[in-house]
């Protein structure tokens, strides 16, 4: 049998798969790339000068969290989510996001935006307010579907914040890769391509947090007098911290949900896909059917008691998307049409960007993502689903550790971490010089040279940065001076690409339907709900 601690190279046994065929194809092809659609959602909570949650409800100013275009909330009132329209120039979209920062950060007054994934001081986690979206059905089903997750796995997990990152190649990558004529003719050949890409992500995806986890501490108040089986190191004052984690966000601590991970949901096929989701979402949970839907004062508790109240309830590194028309479900417009981008979710805040995500992020992941479409990628069961979880633990906890390694699928063969990813940026830096070939720079070619060091030097990596300031400051504390640093700065500057008369009418007309919608309607909610849970 063999030796569970035996440390392979990566020349003995190839884990990154040999790209240099379809690599070389790029490079005769770089029009391919041209047209990459990209776009940001970012989360951030309102707090007070002192770093506690605002008590306050989503500001009027801003206009309507339901209707409002680029500016809405999650899970709860202070709990703000910007997201900026698709976009095929990473600049622009971020001079549109740091407007919408810019714009917000005047309207909240004294109120300052959390420049980390995890929460400061929470005095009382019940006592956190659920995002209200008015009176009309939608609005209700929203704010119960988000009673439900309180109920299920409680506020806390909720509260924290992430970047999302959505991503489409362009048709003419599609109509040159893989002979498509159209998107419609080509959807089945479109989808199977992404879910080529999805299924790298889980394999080699761990990379991004090693090098933007940043979250490897939590004020002792997330816990809530919680025992917790983590090792971990106090500086005594509210601070708690893993040596070599990098996002304790993604960790079984965090945004996880272990439940889910026997509900066979793979990415072989489309259909494979939407069918096992559709499944947990008619499935009766032994968890949650206890608990009804009601309490015994008939006030509601969740939506169903079925494994997923609704898809969005699926906890994933990555999802495939389409956009929705009115009242579709995500699933059945993938069946519809087809994947049309891919939504990335392992991005903790930057707490280095005033708008938690910068230019080289997205650059990183412009060359990941493009790399895991190009490479096979054999199917993966569900087994290997939850092995490949394994590698992630690993770089979440301890992927700063000297010497750290990884796993390849459910084998025991392990291989070094910084060489593992060391051959990745090798063939990175071929993408990247393919997508600067376009752009007449060499933008690209400078992030792979840039973040290749951090595998041979941990210490340049986010999670090691932010570490230093943390147990310098306290979490709390460096987030208090992080907050204030880029509340003022955001005041102070001009608005880039947007105006404040797009904002003013943005925030009236958000108000202006809502309204409407609220005395339109002619469903009662249950019914409307009854249709809804099919």
């Amino acid at each position: 049998m063999l030796n569970k601690n035996k440390l392979f190279s990566q020349r003995e046994v190839n884990v990154v798969p040999d790209v240099s065929k379809a690599l070389s194809w790029l490079e005769a092809h770089p029009g391919a790339l041209k047209g990459i659609g990209r776009g940001i959602e970012r989360e951030t909570l309102r707090v007070d000068p002192n770093g506690h949650l605002a008590s306050t409800g989503h500001p009027i100013s801003l206009g309507s969290a339901l209707k409002h275009d680029w500016i809405t909330t999650d899970f709860a009132e202070t709990l703000l989510e910007f997201i900026t329209p698709v976009d095929k120039d990473i600049d622009h979209m971020l001079a549109v996001l740091r407007d919408i920062h810019r714009h917000t950060a005047r309207e909240l007054g004294e109120e300052r935006m959390w420049p980390f994934s995890m929460p400061g001081f929470v005095e009382d986690a019940s006592a956190i307010e659920i995002a209200q979206y008015g009176v009309s059905n939608v609005g209700r089903m929203k704010t119960l579907y988000r009673q439900g997750l309180k109920n299920r796995y409680g506020a806390l997990m909720q509260i924290i914040s992430g970047i999302h990152y959505n991503f489409s190649l362009p048709l003419t990558f599609w109509q040159e890769w893989a002979d498509v004529k159209d998107a419609e003719s080509g959807k089945e050949t479109i989808s199977a391509g992404y879910l080529r890409l999805i299924r790298n992500y889980y394999r080699f995806g761990w990379v991004i947090p090693y090098l933007f986890g940043a979250s490897p501490a939590i004020c002792e108040s997330f816990l809530q007098g919680r025992e917790s089986k983590l090792p971990f190191e106090s500086n005594g004052k509210g601070t708690l911290w893993l040596p070599y984690a990098t996002s304790l966000r993604l960790s079984d601590l965090g945004y996880t949900n272990k439940s889910q991970n026997n509900l066979g949901i793979t990415f072989n096929s489309l259909e494979g896909y939407v069918s096992a989701l559709k499944k947990a979402i008619k499935t009766p949970s032994e968890e949650f059917a206890p608990m009804g839907t009601h309490d015994a004062a008939g006030n509601w508790l969740q939506l169903n008691t079925n494994v997923l109240q609704i898809e969005n309830e699926l906890y994933a590194p990555i999802r495939p998307k389409r956009v929705t028309r009115s009242g579709e479900a995500p699933s059945d417009a993938l069946l519809r049409g087809g994947i049309e981008y891919i939504e990335v979710r392992s991005l903790d805040i930057n707490p280095f960007s005033p708008v938690g995500v910068d230019a080289d992020q997205a650059r990183f992941l412009d060359l990941f993502l493009i790399w895991c479409t190009l490479a096979d990628a054999p199917e993966m069961s569900a087994e290997e689903l939850l092995c490949s979880r394994t590698n992630w633990n690993r770089v979440i906890l301890e992927g700063r550790k000297p010497d750290q390694t990884i796993g390849v699928g459910c084998g025991e063969a392990q291989f070094s971490l910084a060489e593992v990813g060391k051959t990745l940026f090798a063939d990175l830096h071929r993408v990247a010089e393919v997508l600067d070939s376009n752009n007449g720079s060499t933008q690209y070619q400078q992030v792979c040279d840039q973040l290749v060091a951090s595998f041979d030097d941990p210490e340049l990596t986010y999670s090691a940065r932010i570490l230093r300031t943390i147990k310098q400051n306290g979490l709390v504390g460096a987030g208090v001076g992080l907050a204030e640093q880029y509340r003022h700065l955001l005041c102070e500057e001009s608005l880039e690409v947007l105006d404040e008369q797009a904002f003013s009418r943005q925030a009236a007309e958000s108000i202006a339907a809502q309204q409407q919608l609220e005395v339109s309607e002619t469903q009662d909610f249950e019914t409307y709900l009854a249709s809804r849970n099919g």
